[in-house]
């Protein structure tokens, strides 16, 4: 049984691969689509043609995740592609912010994604995708975004790596780098704190931005970044010092 798994698939970039990859695979037996809410996937999987199987789990939960891992020894589905989209940001001084939602960035859009990767690769084969949704905040680090920056360095970086360990194999791993998407993310990250203005005149649309990213794993990419904004923000971030760039976005609140 061929299958893809996408986490996060109840809303936002997820939703979006979900119906993306649904339209375009004619060789693949069955969706799995992950996220917390039930009733959210249950509304993905009715706009889908594919066998749909809904996976109502939370990652950070140690007994979840046992089940899942259970799931796939009794299945031994074959993986094509993994997307692992689920994740969160929380803005605003670190200082000052909540301490479980802190440590949750770090335990689902970390230890979560690292956890099912490692999970999902042992069902893999030749030709097998793993697409890592990173962000263009892993360029810099993101004063009053601290920790979700931190957090997406660690999967651009471990993303990045195991795209080299894994080419052997003809497992092919990208990373996709954002910057700010037409989503419900910003509902929840600007609950104490708002990005800056410049940021928001780079907004994409989530279609356009999944579009590429599935393009780019499919010619074996390590990383995805799209538009033109958001790329000249990579450029800099390589080019320019850390330190100076930001002194100048202090400069922009």
């Amino acid at each position: 049984m061929n299958i893809i798994i996408i986490t996060g698939a109840s809303s936002g970039m997820g939703l979006e691969f979900a119906l993306q990859l649904d339209a375009i695979f004619d060789t693949i037996d069955e969706i799995w689509l992950i996220a917390r809410r039930k009733k959210g996937l249950l509304e993905v999987a009715q706009y889908m043609d594919h066998t749909t199987r809904i996976l109502d789990m939370d990652l950070t939960d140690n007994a979840h995740m046992q089940r899942f891992e259970q799931l796939l020894k009794e299945e031994k589905p074959v993986i094509r592609m993994l997307v692992n989209c689920a994740g969160y940001g929380i803005m605003g001084d670190f200082s000052e912010g909540d301490r479980t939602e802190l440590l949750g960035m770090i335990d689902l859009n970390c230890r979560s994604l690292t956890e099912m990767t490692y999970l999902c690769i042992a069902y893999m084969r030749k030709n097998s995708r793993i697409i890592q949704l990173a962000s263009s905040a892993a360029f810099l680090p993101q004063p009053d975004f601290a920790v979700y920056a931190a957090s997406k360095s660690y999967v651009y970086s471990f993303s990045r790596a195991l795209a080299r360990e894994l080419a052997p194999r003809g497992i092919y791993v990208t990373a996709v780098c954002p910057g700010p998407v037409d989503t419900p993310f910003f509902d929840i990250a600007e609950k104490n704190g708002s990005t800056l203005a410049i940021k928001k005149l780079a907004i994409a649309k989530a279609d356009k931005v999944v579009r590429k990213a599935i393009a780019d794993s499919y010619k074996k990419k390590e990383r995805s970044v799209y538009g033109r904004v958001i790329k000249g923000f990579e450029l800099l971030a390589k080019a320019v010092p850390h330190e100076m760039i930001l002194k100048a976005m202090s400069y922009m609140k």
